[in-house]
């Protein structure tokens, strides 16, 4: 079968994705949930979940086969999830955000921007860090963060879109402004700078041990923080049962100390580092709400470098 021309894939991408924005956010909050459970049930019976299987397996090898195809199970309903709350999103207003999220830990984080100051948070693909970010900017202060460029371009536009709509400042990570430069920016100004780093996308990530394997993370988060000497909270997300509904647990875990002696690199790399154990911690106990489905790990990244058994 001879390939869709670039310009007509395109299109119809763009496309489906309306019609699916529209439709769920039409549906009633239960039968939209029943709907992604089952789209999740059939990408997981199609084979749809094998490297989300595969990082499952390095951060729980302890379980055995039927425990982990539950596992897989319940992770690919989560991350469906995400996108189902995701498309419902702009529909909620602050009680309804209220009535869906809860904050672990967040003193500090307030303390911080009431007195004028900006926060650095290292997140994970834990949850749903969308409807996170709009509770954070009803409740905490203004949100700045970085999103990944996604094709085609219409595609990204629009979620840009709607995430600007919720009240959030978005930086396109290639093809815009020096990305660094902005969050600076932003870290001088009253507000939150969440930033997803469990997976290093730039090919400039330091190399961590997560969960007893190396993988790569992006530096961004504690370069920001070392450079403008803001706080860095490593922040968890995880999905919880509210009556016969969802909401979210956000937990704003102590924030890193920046090590005191070495070079640059060197505290960058060892704050990373702190981050990943806080990160890793919270895979192990909610190992369904992390919705990684890229190569993280070297291991992965580098099948030379993979041990025969994992090859």
């Amino acid at each position: 079968m001879r390939s869709l021309p670039p310009s007509l894939a395109g299109a119809l991408t763009v496309a489906g994705h309306r019609a699916g924005f529209a439709a769920v956010r039409r549906l009633p909050e239960r039968a939209a949930y029943r709907w992604f459970d089952r789209a999740a049930d059939l990408t997981v019976a199609r084979g749809g979940a094998a490297r989300l299987r595969a990082n499952y397996a390095r951060v729980r090898p302890e379980l055995d086969d039927a425990a982990l195809d539950a596992l897989v199970r319940e992770g690919m309903r989560a991350y469906l999830r995400y996108y189902c709350e995701a498309f419902r999103l702009a529909d909620l207003g602050p009680a309804d955000l209220a009535a869906r999220v809860r904050a672990e830990g967040d003193g500090p984080v307030r303390e911080t921007i009431d007195a004028g100051g900006s926060v650095v948070c290292f997140l994970g693909h834990l949850g749903n860090w969308d409807l996170a970010g709009a509770w954070g900017g009803v409740n905490l202060g203004h949100v700045t963060t970085v999103a990944e460029r996604l094709e085609p371009e219409k595609v990204f536009r629009e979620f840009l879109e709607f995430r600007e709509g919720l009240g959030m400042t978005i930086l396109p990570l290639t093809g815009g402004p020096d990305v660094f430069g902005s969050l600076r920016e932003a870290a001088r100004r009253p507000g939150i700078i969440p930033l997803l780093a469990d997976r290093d996308l730039t090919r400039h990530g330091v190399t961590v041990d997560f969960c007893g394997h190396p993988a790569r993370m992006a530096p961004g988060p504690a370069a920001l923080a070392l450079a403008e000497r803001r706080p860095l909270f490593p922040v968890s997300i995880r999905h919880e049962r509210r009556g016969r509904g969802w909401g979210i647990v956000i937990t704003f875990h102590p924030p890193v100390e920046a090590p005191t002696a070495g070079a640059t690199r060197e505290k960058v790399v060892a704050m990373t580092q702190a981050c990943a154990d806080v990160l890793g911690a919270a895979v192990r106990e909610h190992t369904a709400d992390w919705h990684m489905l890229q190569r993280v790990f070297v291991e992965d990244l580098d099948p030379a470098r993979a041990p025969e058994s994992a090859r």
